[in-house]
């Protein structure tokens, strides 16, 4: 398959490098742009076989699928430009949120869908959430889920979640990172630990963390009754938690939606389609 991708900034670079080092596909099967070309020719030093563009219209006559790869308010632009260089055979994909598949066949006579990665894409794990158009071709759907198998856990998802499975995949490692910083600036604060020591040793807890809900040795209610034994220390510490936790997951699921409603009215306004 012959993949393009407009747009090499953090996700379009991490989806390539994913998509290349799982052997999806050959270098040479990518052709890609960039608005900053040195971007696109910074990943061609890398894997030498790609093809980089030198506009988005190319990246379209040379491509079956088109990954787009810009922030929301791009997107618009850069469907214009490649819409006269579109056939009814090739797929475009969106990996943001708030563009929706709707939105996308309102203004392409074209298979569409969206597709979001994850930073964890990059290291073959996670998981990528699918959304079709309804003129999607079953061939399409086949070959974008099989895609995203090889870099992730592809689930299908409806556009009434898009927004709260996001935060959930993509943003979830920013927001846990945080935690787990949070986690050992209290501890090198408390106690003699230095930080070091501290870091190695939660990054390396938060690894094997996974492997048990990655193997299904354990869920993670299983995991917090096996480590939390009645009138112990890890008690104690689920005790604090309890009392400073509250409803802080709330808010922050409120005020990324707050943040999701603002772009979708911005992207309406471009493509006079509701969301």
């Amino acid at each position: 398959m012959k993949i393009g991708v407009i747009g090499t900034g953090n996700m379009g670079t991490i989806l390539i490098e994913a998509l290349l080092e799982a052997n999806a596909l050959e270098a040479t099967d990518l052709t890609i742009t960039n608005r900053t070309l040195s971007k696109s020719f910074s990943l061609k030093e890398k894997y030498a076989g790609i093809s980089v563009a030198d506009s988005c219209e190319k990246v379209a006559r040379e491509s079956e699928a088109i990954f787009i790869c810009v922030k929301p308010l791009e997107f618009h632009h850069v469907i214009t430009d490649i819409k006269p260089h579109i056939n009814s055979s090739q797929c475009v994909i969106s990996i943001t949120s708030p563009i929706s598949v709707a939105q996308l066949e309102s203004k392409l006579d074209c298979n569409c869908a969206r597709f979001i990665p994850s930073i964890t894409s990059r290291a073959l794990s996670g998981v990528s959430l699918l959304s079709f158009g309804d003129g999607c071709s079953p061939a399409w759907v086949e070959a974008l889920t099989d895609l995203a198998a090889c870099i992730s856990t592809p689930v299908k998802i409806e556009n009434d979640i898009t927004r709260v499975a996001s935060d959930i995949v993509s943003c979830g490692p920013a927001f846990f990172s945080y935690l787990a910083r949070a986690f050992i600036d209290g501890a090198c604060k408390q106690t003699k630990i230095d930080e070091q020591t501290a870091t190695l040793l939660t990054e390396k807890m938060l690894v094997g963390l996974g492997e048990l809900l990655k193997k299904e040795i354990y869920t993670l209610p299983a995991l917090q009754e096996k480590v939390c034994v009645k009138g112990g220390v890890t008690g104690e510490g689920i005790k604090v938690l309890d009392a400073k936790v509250g409803d802080m997951f709330q808010q922050l699921f409120h005020a990324t939606h707050e943040k999701f409603e603002e772009d979708i009215e911005k992207v309406e306004e471009q493509y006079g389609t509701p969301y």
